[in-house]
């Protein structure tokens, strides 16, 4: 696949590879200049999540279901 560049250095990334890579509207692209190619990479957004997943201590050494039913209890 082609594609052309503008005169403000823009290219249109054919719809072929962005449906293949995944690529939506406000997608990151990391570009490399290597051995004289042009390589672009999709940066994988940070998941805050993934990050945070496992470092969460229950507090008291209660077990999860323990702790749910505790603090889901109706108060008075």
């Amino acid at each position: 696949m082609k594609a052309i560049l503008s005169e403000k250095g823009q290219i249109t990334i054919p719809k072929g590879c962005r449906d293949k890579l995944g690529l939506r509207p406000g997608a990151v692209l990391d570009f490399e200049a290597t051995q004289g190619k042009l390589v672009g990479r999709k940066v994988q957004p940070d998941d805050a999540l993934q990050r945070w997943r496992g470092k969460g201590r229950i507090p008291g050494g209660l077990s999860v279901d323990d702790y749910l039913a505790r603090v889901r209890a109706p108060r008075p």
